[in-house]
């Protein structure tokens, strides 16, 4: 199916669902009643049409998204370079890897990008180098964040625009903010429920009771756990990742920059208040690649992704940057905690 008839066949319900399931999906025993409630329509037929929405790809999974460092998994994107002949062979080499979550040819020098996670206790560049030269790569750079400005993927289904303003620029911790980077000790218990929370949720009406049981604890339980995770930046939120090329945000360009170093900070911020922009951050700089900041920008066209980035040229000054479109998806999913 295309984007366009995926697009088409949504009504004004079904992009009010989106919008909702994207903020986030109630941690309660008949989440889908709370959603009926709001949206003035039955719970089943919110099932049945958040069901088809998945059946169409539109809806990848409804899980909780928890921060990779946080739980002390060691986490890079790395920029890697292929002959063209090559490229489609060493992507799907890394795809194979269960802590590349995303994977993607982009164009540029550097034609491949992807993030790596490793457990703790794992060596990152060990495992990047070792990859690489298995899958033939001819040269890669890897990208640790610097400054983290902002995650939070958000699309306005409505208006069909970007609605990422929820989560920058500093953190999303409902308690107390630590530094982004900083590891959160989990005990036993909560590995369990992590590993309960990560799975795509059953479209049934009390879609946590199988959780709980397998958990040994009420279903209220679980959730002032999630709720602890919340607070203390373990867990983002529980919520709907859409896959937004079927969901009509066809295009996706990573913008660098290369902005002074006294600057990083003030433009950093600038960037990320963009309600286009989803992922803001800074990262090492290399002579061939003297870009810092890093800006990821989903809209419905390039045309659009284009307008965004001379917008946030215009408000920071900084004339020297670049998109690099994605031209194929290899990988998009969730890292998987603690499996």
């Amino acid at each position: 199916m295309t984007t366009a008839k995926t697009t088409s066949s949504m009504d004004a319900t079904d992009r009010k669902i989106l919008n909702l399931l994207q903020s986030e999906c109630p941690l309660v025993e008949r989440p889908f009643d709370v959603l009926a409630e709001q949206l003035e329509i039955g719970p089943d037929e919110v099932i049945d049409r958040v069901q088809r929405l998945k059946d169409r790809n539109v809806v990848r999974q409804i899980s909780a998204i928890f921060d990779t460092r946080r739980l002390g998994y060691k986490t890079c994107l790395v920029a890697m370079r292929f002959a063209e002949d090559k490229l489609d062979q060493g992507a799907h080499v890394f795809n194979e890897h269960p802590g590349v979550s995303h994977n993607y040819a982009r164009v540029g020098d550097y034609n491949l990008w992807f993030t790596m996670a490793v457990a703790p206790g794992e060596s990152l560049e060990e495992t990047v180098k070792v990859w690489a030269e298995r899958a033939g790569a001819e040269r890669y750079r890897m990208l640790p964040t610097v400054k983290f400005f902002k995650i939070g993927v958000n699309f306005d289904m409505e208006k069909e625009e970007g609605a990422a303003e929820q989560y920058s620029p500093d953190g999303y911790g409902k308690g107390k903010k630590k530094a982004w980077n900083a590891v959160e000790p989990v005990t036993d218990f909560e590995i369990e429920v992590i590993r309960e929370l990560q799975e795509d949720m059953p479209l049934v009406r009390e879609p946590f009771v199988q959780m709980a049981e397998r958990l040994g604890v009420t279903q209220q339980k679980m959730f002032d756990t999630a709720d602890s995770f919340q607070q203390r930046g373990v867990m983002r939120r529980f919520s709907a990742v859409l896959h937004h090329r079927k969901a009509g945000f066809k295009s996706n360009a990573m913008v660098v920059w290369k902005v002074p170093s006294e600057r990083a900070e003030e433009v950093g911020r600038e960037m990320a208040s963009s309600r286009w922009v989803t992922h803001c951050y800074e990262r090492p700089t290399f002579p061939e690649f003297p870009f810092s900041h890093y800006t990821m920008i989903h809209a419905t066209t390039q045309d659009q992704c284009e307008e965004v980035a001379k917008d946030i040229s215009k408000a920071t000054g900084i004339d020297d940057y670049q998109l690099l479109y994605s031209t194929r998806e290899y990988k998009k999913t969730r890292v998987r905690y603690f499996v």
